[in-house]
Parts: structure tokens; C-alpha cells; sequence
């Protein structure tokens, strides 16, 4: 196989040291997914078996996702002074014990405080994990193995709904925990044989004020989006969406004066990054308006169950199975940023058919209108990831990764925050034709998103083509 066949020059780890490497980042990247998309569907389950509340049952997921938010950032500088093979190895390891103490776990308390440490290990091995692709592949194949990690997530998000129903059914709701725990050996025991622990910095001391400004950031605006999302009393949510806006202006006045920064301002000197960065962030607020509005369109507006709505689903993350691999194989050759814009078109057009969906749509008709913004976000995804990590230099790249991760999840983040506010505001008392009108906006604005996304990648075109 390609991907693992040496050439003269190449950087990078041996072609069989390298397909070690790459299955340890895949199978922990797998694990992740999984654990992120099956767990929702298990939370009644887990309400009923552990005698709680649906309202506390939703920190199962929250503590998980707050978690990983608020130190994604932190392990991406981290990743300079301890190498990538002892963060990846601590994350696997941290995140695997959890997935064994939350199958183990007997009360609420004990399962959130293992789910909030399931995000803290997530977070060190997500943060990190396009870095060590581009460190152990050479820059020829950089595309091609962003593309194929696409196509991985996408595969794990359109199976794991079915894996989790047959779970739940035949086992329960621990064993969703418990299948992490021996692939999460397997990619501890790889990525300990061959991923790089070359520290990239050792000296000077570590940027503690930077790491608590960015942690309160990501943190305020996921307890804002949370807010919004369960319509709770706006001013909660206006309060933590000032939290947010305080702590970023203190991180960046901190990464202006720190002598060594937790995130280098530097990184953002190069146009094509910052644009690629900003590009990302656009469509994942997009992306995230998208998948919080179509819920309530498929089953409160349409009628749909709760299954079929995830089956509805579907669609999306099988057009991106179709074109990742071959999208990340083009931007090896071609210009990244030509492809992702042409992406970004498909997934505006998209997006566009979806706001266009008519008051009665047969389930055939939504699918197709998905499949069009998966293929799109396909074509899009792991070029515009190449032109971010191969525009930040080596050193970076640990850097480059996490801004990576931050603008996904500060992206979804904000979109589902946007859509909670309009929600709120349209459909305070939950009417249906106030509400549906309320997701026909959300929907419209997604496709506002992307023509901003748009706008940003191709006026990096423009400035490379000068």
C-alpha cells in the first residue's frame, strides 16, 4: 500500500513503523467517536438504571464534553515539552481506565466524575492526533491520511447508532464503556513501540495563567451553549457568554506578553493558516446549527420517531465516506484550498436544499438533501485540515493541531448556541408553527455560515494566487 512504501527524502517514520502509528491514532480516534455518539442514545437507560433524573442524566454527556473542551488547548502545549508518544500514551491510558470505571459505575456521581476524565483523556489524545500524523507520514501523503481519518469518522458516526441499539439491546448500557477497553490496550501498547517522543521544547516555565484563561473560555461557551440549548433563563446563558468574551480578551493579552505562550501568536502570522482556521470555525458553526435544528424538524415538525431521525441522518456522514479518501488524495496533487472551497460550494448548495425542505418531506427526499452535504463537507474537510497543518512549521504542528480541534468544537459550540437563542426567541412556549419557524431560520443561517466559511477560503485563494 502506498501510504506505507518508502522513498529517498521522505520525513517521517518507516513505512511499517508508520502503519503502527497510524492504527494506535485510529483506534483512539474510533474509541472517541463512538463513546461520543453512542452514549446519547443509552441516557434514558442510564436515567432509569441509575434512578436519575433526565435533566441530571444530560451531564453524562456535558461533563464529557466540557471536559475535553477546557484542556484541549492546554495539551496542545503540553505536546511541545513532553513529547507526543508520553501525551498520546497518558490520554489512551487515562481515557481507557475511565471507559473500565464508567462500565463499573454504580451511581450518577461516580459515572459523571468517569466521563468528565474520559474528556480529559479524549482531549489529550484529539488535540494531538493530526500532529502525529504529520509526523510520522511524509508531507506527499499528508493528504491522503487526513482524508482517510475523515473517512474514518465519518464511518464511526454512521455506524454507531446501530452498534449502540444492538448494545443497549443485547447487553446494556456499561458495555458502551466496556468495548473501549481492549482496543484501548492495543493502542497504548503501538503507540508506546513507535510514535515520536522527541520534545520539541523543555525550558522555560509553563504558561499557567494562559492554560486557566483558555480553559474558562472553552468552558463558558460550552455551559453557554448548554444553556440555550435546554432554553433555560437567558441571562444564564448571557452570563456565561460574557465569562467567555472576558476570558478570551485576558488569554490574548496573556499570549502577548507570556515569554513562552501556551498558544503562539506567531502561528497566525501566516495568512493561509489563519484563513484555513477561520474557515474551519465558519463551517463548523454551520455544521452545528445544522445538526441541532434538524432534530426538531425530523420529530417534532415531520412526526418522525426518535430512530428514524437518526437514521435520517445517515446520509450525511455516508456522502463523506464516499469522497474523503479521494478528496485528501487530490490535495496532495492540487491546490488544498481550491478543493475545499469547491467543497464548501457543494455544502452550501446543500444546506440550501435542506432549508428548502418542503412542510411534508418523504424520507427519501431528506436523505438526498443530506447526502449532498456530506459529499460536500467531504470534498471540504481534509484539504482545508492539510492547508492549516502544512502552513504551521514542524515545531507548530502540535500547536496547528489544537487550534484544529478548538475551532471544531468552538464551532459546534456556537452554532448550537445560536440555535438555542432563536429557538428561545421564536418558540418560547414550544408551539409547533412558532417552532418550526424558529428551525427554518436556524437552517437559513446555517447556510449564512457557509457562505461566510466561503468568503474566507476564497480570499485565501486570492492571497496565494499573488
Amino acid at each position: 500500500m502506498e501510504l506505507f512504501t518508502d522513498r529517498p527524502g521522505d520525513e517521517g517514520l518507516p513505512g511499517r513503523e508508520r502503519a503502527l502509528a497510524m492504527t494506535a491514532v485510529m483506534i483512539s480516534t474510533t474509541m472517541a467517536v463512538f463513546d461520543g455518539a453512542m452514549v446519547n442514545i443509552a441516557l434514558p437507560q442510564m436515567a432509569q438504571a441509575l434512578n436519575a433524573t433526565a435533566a441530571q442524566t444530560v451531564w453524562i454527556a456535558n461533563g464529557y464534553l466540557l471536559s475535553a473542551a477546557m484542556t484541549l488547548a492546554i495539551f496542545a502545549a503540553l505536546a511541545t515539552r513532553l513529547g507526543f508518544r508520553s501525551l498520546f500514551a497518558f490520554g489512551v491510558a487515562l481515557f481507557t481506565l475511565a471507559s473500565l470505571g464508567c462500565a463499573l459505575s454504580s451511581s450518577l456521581t461516580m459515572l459523571v466524575a468517569m466521563r468528565i476524565l474520559q474528556g480529559v483523556g479524549g482531549a489529550a489524545t484529539l488535540s494531538i492526533a493530526p500532529a502525529i500524523l504529520r509526523s510520522v507520514f511524509p508531507n506527499r501523503l499528508l493528504g491522503r491520511i487526513l482524508g482517510l481519518n475523515a473517512l474514518l469518522i465519518a464511518t464511526c458516526t454512521a455506524v454507531a447508532p446501530v452498534l449502540g441499539g444492538a448494545l443497549l439491546a443485547l447487553l446494556g448500557w456499561p458495555w458502551l464503556f466496556a468495548i473501549n477497553v481492549i482496543p484501548g490496550i492495543i493502542a497504548l501498547v503501538f503507540a508506546l513501540r513507535v510514535i515520536p517522543g522527541k520534545r520539541i521544547t523543555s525550558g522555560g516555565p509553563f504558561d499557567v495563567a494562559g492554560a486557566l484563561y483558555s480553559a474558562a473560555l472553552l468552558g463558558a461557551v460550552v455551559m453557554a451553549s448548554d444553556a440555550l440549548s435546554h432554553r433555560q433563563a437567558l441571562p444564564v446563558a448571557l452570563a456565561y457568554g460574557l465569562a467567555a468574551v472576558v476570558a478570551g480578551l485576558a488569554f490574548v493579552r496573556r499570549q502577548r506578553r507570556a515569554p513562552q505562550p501556551l498558544l503562539p501568536l506567531q502561528l497566525f502570522a501566516s495568512a493561509r493558516f489563519s484563513l484555513a482556521a477561520l474557515t474551519s470555525l465558519a463551517s463548523f458553526v454551520s455544521q452545528g446549527m445544522t445538526f441541532v435544528a434538524l432534530p426538531f424538524l425530523f420529530q417534532n415538525i415531520y412526526g418522525y420517531s426518535a430512530f428514524t431521525s437518526a437514521l435520517l441522518f445517515t446520509a450525511w456522514p455516508v456522502g463523506i465516506i464516499l469522497v474523503a479518501p479521494w478528496a485528501g488524495r487530490l490535495a496532495d496533487r492540487y491546490a488544498p484550498a481550491a478543493i475545499s472551497t469547491a467543497g464548501l460550494c457543494l455544502f452550501a448548495v446543500g444546506l440550501f436544499l435542506l432549508a428548502s425542505l418542503p412542510d411534508n418531506a418523504a424520507g427519501w427526499d431528506i436523505s438526498l438533501r443530506g447526502l449532498v452535504c456530506g459529499l460536500g463537507f467531504g470534498v471540504f474537510q481534509s484539504p482545508n485540515n492539510r492547508e492549516m497543518l502544512a502552513n504551521a512549521s514542524r515545531e507548530h504542528s502540535g500547536y496547528a493541531s489544537g487550534v484544529l480541534a478548538i475551532m471544531r468544537t468552538f464551532g459546534q459550540c456556537l452554532g448550537a448556541a445560536f440555535v438555542g437563542v432563536i429557538l428561545a426567541a421564536f418558540a418560547p412556549s414550544g408551539a409547533i408553527v412558532q417552532e418550526e419557524q424558529g428551525v427554518r431560520i436556524a437552517l437559513w443561517l446555517a447556510v449564512a455560515a457557509t457562505l461566510v466559511a466561503l468568503a474566507f477560503s476564497l480570499s485565501r485563494i486570492k492571497r496565494k494566487a499573488v
